[in-house]
């Protein structure tokens, strides 16, 4: 009898010991993503979705932008942010990847009641997350930002404005461009959102890629975090008459060397989610 209460104590034992592990497998990374980590950043906004400004629709009592105000270069300045949005699975729990930088620079024209050329530059050892360890990947084996340390749009057809932008109205188009990240080229079409707001003008665009169009790897790290095959190439310019943000071809080193391989970043606190009203 003494026998079997010992098995019966360790038959319990085991089976304690199997529900601890089935707890700590599925347990703990709905903590870690809800309680540690916390929520993903919010999507970029337009100042004027916070007043819930639509397309064709004016904010109070503003005036349509008139041709001088609209014509001419408009420059990358500060408060722009540029990132990517992708979905992970952590041990079953879902959360989401985000990813952000303020190194953007470029302009675009516009003449005739449409945007005529444009070019815009993102400097991709920059763009971090709020986890180290996924920044030692992005710039790594996914983006291999030593070898290709910048992305690239360039706009190859006119965007129509239609009769002019309105202060304080989102307005809605259609655009069409060349893409180059990770070494590839691509022709690529999307529509934007733009807003005219105080002396300056705000683009705001979110755009598919398909990882493996751009010979990326996939994001996913063996069987602890997988991921979607695609994500989302999220884009807030706020550009501006005057300078605008210079150019930042790639990271450097305190002393001013070039850094000899991927970066790793230490875990950050990403840039911020809104634009305030100027």
């Amino acid at each position: 009898m003494p026998e079997g209460r010992g098995q019966h104590r360790l038959r319990n034992w085991i089976i304690a010991g199997i529900v601890v592990v089935v707890v700590l497998a599925v347990g703990g990374p709905f903590v870690y993503i809800h309680f540690i980590e916390g929520p993903a950043p919010a999507k970029l906004t337009l100042p004027g979705d916070e007043t819930s400004t639509t397309s064709g629709s004016t904010a109070g009592t503003a005036t349509k932008g008139s041709a001088e105000q609209v014509n001419g270069t408009w420059n990358v300045g500060a408060g722009s942010i540029v990132g990517y949005r992708v979905g992970e699975v952590l041990i079953g729990q879902n959360s989401t990847a985000v990813g952000r930088t303020e190194k953007v620079w470029g302009s675009l024209t516009i003449g005739g009641e449409a945007v005529t050329k444009g070019s815009f530059t993102v400097n991709m050892s920059s763009v971090t997350s709020d986890q180290s360890e996924r920044n030692a990947q992005f710039d790594g084996r996914i983006m291999d930002v030593s070898t290709y340390p910048t992305a690239q749009f360039v706009v190859t057809k006119p965007i129509s404005l239609g009769a002019g932008l309105e202060p304080g109205t989102v307005k809605h188009y259609p655009a069409t461009g060349r893409l180059t990240m990770h070494g590839v080229t691509k022709p690529i079409s999307f529509n934007v959102s733009m807003e005219l707001e105080g002396n300056g003008a705000y683009v705001l665009a979110e755009v598919p890629i398909v990882f493996a169009d751009w010979d990326i790897s996939n994001p996913s790290v063996g069987g602890f975090v997988t991921t979607q095959n695609s994500g989302t190439l999220e884009v807030l310019l706020h550009l501006v008459r005057g300078a605008g943000n210079p150019a930042s071809t790639g990271a450097t080193q305190s002393n001013g060397g070039s850094f000899g391989g991927p970066v790793t970043v230490p875990s950050t606190t990403v840039p911020p989610l809104t634009v305030p009203r100027t």
